[in-house]
């Protein structure tokens, strides 16, 4: 599995076995936070991530919303 973010590109291997988005985004210390996450081009939605199976060769986005003004 591989993660991207655009703009500044960020590419991670995780170490060990994840297994799902929702321990994904514990492990990054997103949990909380406005987040939008694209699994191999689709987006799964913030209710799907508890039951989201990650597999090797998952390509992530993982997209953090970020207030200015």
């Amino acid at each position: 599995m591989s993660l991207g973010s655009s703009g500044n590109a960020t590419i991670r291997r995780p170490r060990g076995r994840i297994g799902i988005i929702q321990k994904l985004v514990e492990t990054l210390d997103l949990a909380g936070k406005r987040i939008a996450i694209e699994r191999n081009g689709e987006i799964v939605p913030r209710s799907q991530h508890g039951e989201t199976q990650l597999t090797d060769g998952d390509r992530l986005e993982i997209v953090v919303a970020v207030g200015g003004g």
